[in-house]
Order: C-alpha cells, then structure tokens, then sequence
C-alpha cells in the first residue's frame, strides 16, 4: 500500500484535514495526495507558491525570513507549513521548497537541495534533503520525502 494511501486513511480515522504548501513539486505532492481515493474528505485546498510574493501574500511568510535566508531554507519550510496551515483551518500541511534543478544551484545550495516541512499538533518538523536526480527525479523525491516524514510523525516514529 502506497504512503499516501495510509496517510489519508489514517486522518480519516483521526478526523484530520490536510493541506499543502508547495514550491518546487508545484502540486505533485497535493496529487499524489488527491490520487487517494476518499482524499476529499481530508484535503480541501492547496498552494502552490513558487515566487517569493507569493509565499508572503498566500502564506505569510515573513519578507525577512526570505531575504535573510532564501526561499530555499529551513525557516522558509516552517513558515509555508504554519502559514497554510492557519490559511485552510487544517490540522496538518506538508511544505516543500528546494531546488530541482538542473539549472538554479549555487555551491551554498545546490540543485537537489530540499526543505519538506511538516506541521502537524501545533509544530513543525523540517528534514533537510539532497537528491542527486534529474529535476523530475528531484520533485518526486522531494514528494515521497514529504509523505514519509507525516507519515512517522503521525505513527510517532
């Protein structure tokens, strides 16, 4: 059984709702999500905020964070998770930003660096990431990356 098939019947069981906040998967990983059969009882919206702007209109994200440690960061992942969050009234988000590649990486943050971030019980808990695929590769890594970490911290692992 695929992850996220667990994840959704494991909310429904909960009576937990779901949403996402993404950059660079640019809605692969709602889809992924929303592939679930019975995932319209969980997930009732999604972002996908590639710009900056539109991190700090959409979600919140604090003008600052972004300038002071890119929209590729740490502190980036766990403002898009709280912020849509509070955004969709749900009770958990997933968040992804990184850079897929092939072009964008810099030696500080190279192509395949990814931040997914999950909020989940009023924290977030972000896993930094490096993938090494194509920028295809890249996002459906950066996806399963993000399913994986609900997934342990909705069995508390």
């Amino acid at each position: 059984m695929h992850v996220e098939v667990k994840i959704v019947h494991e909310l429904q069981k909960r009576n937990l709702t779901i949403t996402t906040a993404e950059s660079c998967t640019g809605g692969l990983l709602a889809g992924r999500i929303l592939n679930v059969s019975g995932a319209s009882s969980v997930y009732n919206e999604g972002h996908i905020t590639y710009s900056n702007e539109a991190k700090e209109r959409l979600l919140g994200v604090a003008h600052e964070t972004l300038e002071t440690y890119g929209a590729v960061s740490e502190q980036t992942a766990v403002e898009m998770a709280k912020g849509a969050a509070r955004v969709a009234n749900a009770d958990v988000c997933l968040s992804t930003t990184g850079i897929a590649g092939p072009t964008g990486g810099t030696p500080e943050k190279p192509v395949g660096l990814v931040y997914v971030g999950c909020y989940y019980n009023g924290e977030v808990t972000v896993e930094e990431c490096r993938f090494q695929g194509s920028r295809e590769g890249n996002r459906n890594a950066a996806v399963e990356a993000a399913l994986q970490l609900l997934w342990r911290r909705l069995m508390n692992l």
